[in-house]
């Protein structure tokens, strides 16, 4: 597996497993599967609620330890936002069954974010976290973040994908020293990705699906991806993205299917960010 190495010298895979929407009596099967993949990087979060099934699956797939990359993200906290990060982090890592994380992202930029990202700093300098990072953060939030704290974000992990290609955010992201990471890498399938002529026309040169070409250009544009399955074979066939590489010619016909905006939503619209900044987990 390729590798990046992040502002702090940690060293995180380039291709993993995310379990994003996979429900929790899914959850350990599929990441049990993934392992057996070869997966080593997995991503997931308090609000996602399988915590726990992924921590089974950790510990009954006897892979040491120092051989795994385990992210999982923060919701937002009620004040004291300090003091409950940290209670939400030792939960998170609670239902994992884990003494450290690797990365721990701030899932979104909302609530008091100075209060949640001083707790983070806290526990990366303990080495509870080994990195910290964002997700969701759009530009000004990040270079907010940024010029008002110690700790430069490792990872923003972003909204990416062929229809909103982020290429210049990653350029400003790299300036700061910040890994872009893909969330939504497919597209959940919007716009009939897995059907898209100019995609599928690139794969047939190689022999690859839509999807391995999908993951091979954001790996090769230096965007850690985390696609989820819960279908063995799927799993398998989305490793196999690193013995071919996209041309500059077909890199630039990609490009051609950005459209500039999310097909999800944005984080900058009102009703949005008054929804996901009242949501409470239950635990």
């Amino acid at each position: 597996m390729q590798t990046v190495t992040l502002n702090n010298g940690v060293e995180m895979p380039l291709l993993g497993f995310g379990v994003y929407q996979i429900p929790a009596e899914d959850t350990e099967r599929a990441v049990s599967e993934a392992l057996a993949a070869g997966y080593r990087l997995l991503d997931t979060a308090a609000a996602y609620g399988n915590e726990e099934a992924v921590g089974r699956a950790i510990k009954s797939s006897g892979i040491p330890r120092e051989d795994l990359f385990v992210t999982t993200k923060l919701w937002v906290q009620d004040a004291p936002a300090e003091d409950n990060t940290r209670r939400a982090f030792e939960t998170s890592l609670h239902k994992l069954g884990l003494d450290h994380l690797d990365l721990y992202l701030m899932h979104q930029p909302f609530g008091d974010v100075y209060g949640q990202w001083r707790a983070m700093e806290a526990l990366n300098r303990e080495g509870a976290a080994k990195a910290i990072g964002t997700a969701n953060f759009y530009p000004d939030r990040l270079i907010d973040l940024i010029v008002n704290n110690e700790i430069t974000p490792a990872v923003n992990q972003i909204e990416t994908h062929p229809f909103f290609q982020r290429a210049d955010y990653q350029d400003l992201m790299r300036e700061h020293g910040v890994q872009i990471q893909s969330w939504g890498g497919f597209a959940e399938g919007r716009n009939d990705l897995f059907t898209n002529p100019l995609l599928a026309g690139i794969g047939k040169e190689y022999g690859k699906s839509v999807a391995q070409v999908v993951l091979r250009w954001l790996t090769q544009r230096g965007v850690i991806a985390i696609p989820k399955s819960v279908r063995a074979e799927r799993m398998a066939e989305n490793l196999e993205v690193f013995d071919f590489r996209l041309t500059d010619e077909q890199m630039a016909r990609i490009a051609t299917l950005d459209t500039g905006s999310s097909l999800f939503f944005d984080h900058r619209d009102p009703e949005m960010v008054t929804w996901l900044a009242k949501r409470r987990l239950d635990s």
